[in-house]
């Protein structure tokens, strides 16, 4: 091991871990106050820079609040602000952030990505009413999950977006509505990130007819799972999923499986790994739907029908794809069927090429929208 250095003559003693932690938060909250006073527009100013109400200037973005000005500069200069916290005296942390956080959410968060540029898009565009629904997922290894949860959730907030996302060390889950031109934003985003740059692709992305009114709030969290089935992913890992089907090989798998089964001859099933109250109100035709009423209860619909699945084909799907993930992975553990498959994109990109075919009635969504339609049958209504 090599001896630590004694400090040079003159120079100051290393502060110990809370006095460090203090000063370096001092140097931070000064330097954000700096920082926010340089933005001000002088009041002879204010007038000709957007209005008297107009007290800051920042990004081409004019600011009547002070809170609206802390959340711009905390979300899009956390850099800026630590390297002026640093250049006044602050102790840097070897990790090299100034404030110790390494990006994770705490209070005013750190982001450790860059949020995309919205100053060249209206603020009547960004929070229009009129927009979309976004619905993904992506399953990969996270070695800081808290740090994409704040990024997540700054991102979701500098773009006016509402919803849920769920970020595991196993990937991210995400459902958010706001305008067409915030979920455009959004997308980019996500997929110029490190993480996911190399693996997601436009088409992961399902979109449906909504808007930031789709959900009451906002939730961004870290999670074990990011779709709760109750079974730590290191026993059942997304690894080992079932093989992906396209909408179009899907759509001929049912088609054959429903001609043999009216002959009585299939050894397929067609399997619905959502819950009862989803399956009510619309599915695909002639499939096995089973009783749950929350993901976590699958694994025991499977392990107490075994018989049922032995030696069978099995074509599962799900509303967006990712249940089926787990699900497939979790059958195929129990080593008892001849082949397991999944509809990749789930009932929403297959109604995108087929809105008239073997799935039948509405689609139930965890959004204030309840369900969306596709076609004109009416299965059942909801209670």
């Amino acid at each position: 091991m090599v001896p630590l250095e004694a400090p040079a003559a003159g120079s100051a003693a290393p502060l110990d871990g809370a006095a460090a932690r203090k000063q370096r938060a001092l140097a931070r909250r000064k330097a954000f106050s700096l920082f926010v006073k340089a933005k001000e527009v002088p009041v002879a100013a204010r007038c000709a820079a957007g209005g008297e109400g107009v007290r800051w200037r920042c990004c081409r973005q004019g600011f009547e609040e002070l809170s609206g000005i802390h959340r711009h500069v905390a979300l899009q200069h956390g850099g800026d602000v630590g390297q002026r916290a640093a250049a006044e005296g602050s102790p840097v942390d070897p990790a090299g952030s100034a404030d110790g956080t390494q990006g994770r959410c705490r209070g005013a968060p750190e982001v450790a990505w860059a949020l995309p540029d919205t100053s060249r898009v209206g603020h009547d565009d960004l929070t229009s009413k009129v927009g979309e629904v976004l619905l993904y997922y992506c399953y990969c290894e996270v070695k800081d999950p808290e740090e994409l949860c704040a990024w997540q959730k700054a991102l979701c907030q500098h773009l006016h977006l509402t919803g849920k996302v769920r970020v595991a060390s196993e990937g991210i889950n995400g459902t958010v509505g706001g305008s067409k031109a915030a979920t455009n934003l959004y997308i980019e985003a996500v997929l110029s990130h490190p993480l996911f740059k190399d693996i997601l692709c436009q088409e992961d992305f399902k979109s449906s007819a909504g808007g930031a009114h789709c959900f009451t709030d906002l939730r961004v969290g870290v999670f074990k799972e990011i779709v709760p089935m109750g079974i730590d992913p290191k026993i059942v890992s997304y690894k080992e999923t079932g093989i992906h089907l396209s909408p179009q090989e899907f759509h001929k798998e049912v088609e054959h499986y429903l001609s043999q089964a009216s002959l009585g001859q299939s050894d397929t099933i067609l399997l619905d790994c959502r819950n009862f109250y989803e399956s009510k109100i619309g599915h695909f035709q002639g499939c096995l739907a089973p009783d749950i009423r929350k993901f976590s209860y699958f694994p025991s619909y499977v392990d107490e029908n075994l018989k049922l699945f032995k030696d069978k084909r099995v074509l599962m799907y799900c509303t967006g794809g990712i249940r089926c993930e787990r699900g497939s992975a979790y059958l195929r553990s129990k080593a008892v069927c001849r082949e397991v498959y999944q509809l990749k994109g789930g009932i929403h990109k297959y109604l995108e090429e087929f809105p008239d075919g073997f799935y039948r009635g509405k689609l139930f969504v965890f959004d204030d929208r309840y369900a969306i339609c596709s076609n004109e049958d009416i299965i059942s209504e909801f209670q």
